[in-house]
């Protein structure tokens, strides 16, 4: 089978070099030339370029290229900058917001504008404002700047700080960039007139300062004839829910006069991001792993997202080339468990749990739960030769062997069972992927030595980052799917300092770094191994909450029986949380009758059950005994 081995050097080009096959890793810049458009936006792009063109005279108008988060607006916007390449009298600039900041933003922008002019303008411009003192400063300095060395940029700098405080200089700025423009767009060697178009990236990126800095200076000072916006961003990013909640109603009003149209960016359809996915997997050397199941898989797992589908691929080239884990499995398992952990992040996290965490292995009874549901859901009678299979597994799970009616006991079977397993067992995408991998040579080592903690991945892939919170992405972002890996900031409004957190596990060496996280925010965490030290430590110091696993040795319901105990005596009433490998209706009913939070098998859910019982303002605990009648 053709694959990646291990990594025997590397070439000029940062391709990875295997001793079996050549692997490379893809770029994720944007598209710039037809050539490289392999999801239709060469036909979008020239239709923009022709409406912008058809719209000189209605210049200053602004147009959102509206799309999510690597769906591929800065390409569209590079392919009509192409475009606009071939039209006459027609200049282009680009600007990356993400670049800046706060008011830094609004001085580059129109640094960046005005240093398109022409430098004989600039002088004129000089000459005729010569007696307005502060703006003969800085025309004289960005005439320098335009014209000479750009040692001159200090000077600017200094000269934009004396007018960022004098709202009469700003004015007449706006004032002296109108009339620049105007005779610049008028100045042209031929008809039509002159227009500049002022590619602004990644705008939903940048902090809320940084947004309002980059408006201001499209609608104050460069709303101007001759000029037009074409800003890549996504609006429901950008509107009243998202990074811009705080604004004030008149920042909103302001907000929405900026923007005269949009266009949203369609998702690629099937055939187009199939051939994309093909493209990608030729150029990083993996198509002969990818069989068309797992393309379908990719194409619609992935949203059809281009930067989503670029960095699952370069995780694989990574994770081939570099982790020494593969090095006695074929290339194509790495591909299957890496889609695994990105698709079905709840599945992977339930196969890579640490020892201890759950009894039983995820894989072996979940392939036993799709033969038995199979068999139940016939109308045939189980046939002899399976029987023994289908009632040890219902045993196993105390499903009563006294049920006759199959549906009955399949509904009382799945209440035993992880809560994903009934949505996973029709799903076909994630039974081919999974298929695949146990299909494959010596699969039952490799799901083995993952569940016993195999190294981490090298790349693993994450979730997506939250771009509403002007979050940046990652060069190389993924999903958290082990515990104790990486945790979200606590609502600042419900802190845990002053906090006791009373964790019962038999194995808290699973839950280090998560308890190092709780401690961080301000809460004291204490351990305890069993039921006898928790009930030590609760006499001791009543805690303001329990986090408490459930299987401890062989009894799988340690962790209710000593809550359930703690409660018939009173001695303690607190929240608690279950914290668990795996989560099933039966553990969440028996939670909820317990007073429980709930039970989270994540830490993103565990975080957030515990951000739920802290939401009222802080109180100590008072020991339950305490308002006993004496």
């Amino acid at each position: 089978m053709p694959g990646a081995g291990r990594t025997t050097g590397t070439d000029h080009g940062g391709d990875i070099v295997s001793s079996t096959q050549r692997l490379s890793l893809l770029n994720d810049e944007p598209v710039d030339s037809a050539g490289g458009d392999l999801l239709g936006a060469g036909r979008a792009a020239r239709q923009l370029a022709d409406l912008l063109l058809a719209s000189r005279a209605s210049t200053p108008f602004t147009l959102a290229v509206d799309a999510g988060w690597g769906m591929g607006k800065s390409s569209l916007m590079r392919l009509v900058d192409a475009e606009l390449t071939t039209a006459p009298e027609v200049h282009t600039v680009w600007y990356n917001a993400w670049t800046s900041t706060g008011a830094d933003a609004l001085e580059g922008l129109i640094k960046s504008v005005l240093m398109r002019f022409d430098r004989r303008l600039l002088r004129r411009a000089l000459h005729r404002v010569s007696e307005q003192r502060a703006l003969l400063r800085v025309l004289r300095a960005l005439a320098t700047v335009a014209a000479g060395p750009l040692g001159a940029a200090g000077l600017v700098d200094e000269l934009w700080s004396s007018l960022s405080v004098n709202s009469q200089a700003r004015n007449e700025m706006r004032d002296a960039i109108r009339d620049l423009a105007q005779e610049w767009s008028q100045n042209a060697a031929y008809s039509p007139r002159r227009m500049l178009v002022v590619f602004i990236d990644d705008l939903d990126r940048c902090s809320e300062e940084t947004v309002l800095a980059v408006c201001e200076a499209v609608k104050v000072y460069l709303d101007v004839p001759g000029l037009a916006f074409v800003i890549g961003c996504d609006r429901s990013v950008m509107g009243p829910s998202g990074l811009l909640r705080d604004l004030s109603p008149a920042g909103t009003a302001f907000m929405e006069k900026i923007f005269q149209t949009s266009y949203r960016i369609p998702v690629a359809d099937g055939q187009d991001v199939r051939e994309y996915i093909a493209r990608c997997a030729r150029t990083a050397g993996i198509e002969q792993l990818l069989d068309e199941p797992l393309v379908d898989l990719l194409a619609e797992r992935s949203a059809r997202n281009p930067r989503r589908i670029k960095r699952l691929v370069n995780g694989f080239v990574l994770e081939a080339t570099l982790n020494p884990m593969w090095a006695d499995h074929p290339p194509e398992a790495v591909l299957r468990t890496l889609l695994i952990q990105y698709f079905y992040a709840d599945f992977y996290r339930m196969m890579t749990s640490p020892p201890g965490a759950d009894e039983g292995d995820v894989v072996a009874d979940f392939c036993t739960y799709r033969r038995v549901r199979t068999l139940l859901r016939t109308s045939a009678p189980v046939p002899d030769e399976e029987r023994p299979m289908v009632e040890a597994f219902l045993a196993q799970r105390d499903v009563p062997q006294s049920l006759t009616d199959p549906y009955a006991v399949l509904e009382r079977l799945e209440r035993e069972l992880p809560t994903v397993f009934p949505d996973m067992v029709t799903d076909a995408a994630f039974n081919s992927l999974l298929d695949g991998l146990l299909g494959l040579p010596r699969s039952e080592k490799l799901v083995r030595r993952l569940r016993e903690g195999a190294p981490a991945l090298v790349a693993a892939p994450q979730r997506e980052p939250d771009i509403g919170a002007g979050a940046i992405p990652d060069a190389r972002t993924g999903i958290v799917v082990r515990r104790g890996a990486g945790f979200p900031d606590f609502d600042p409004q419900a802190p845990l300092a002053g906090r006791t957190i009373l964790w019962v596990d038999d194995r808290p060496e699973n839950n280090t770094s998560l308890a190092a996280w709780f401690r961080r925010e301000g809460a004291t965490v204490e351990t305890a191994v069993d039921s006898a030290a928790a009930d030590a430590a609760i006499a001791a110091r009543v805690p303001s909450l329990i986090i408490s696993d459930i299987a401890r040795g062989t009894d799988d319901r340690a962790g209710f029986t000593h809550v359930a105990a703690l409660r018939r005596d009173e001695r303690y009433t607190g929240p608690v949380v279950f914290f668990a490998g795996r989560v099933t209706p039966a553990r969440q009913d028996t939670a909820r009758d317990l007073g429980a939070l709930g039970v989270a098998a994540d830490a993103d859910e565990l975080i957030r059950l515990i951000r739920g019982a802290f939401a009222a303002p802080y109180a100590p605990p008072v020991h339950p005994s305490a308002a006993r009648p004496r």
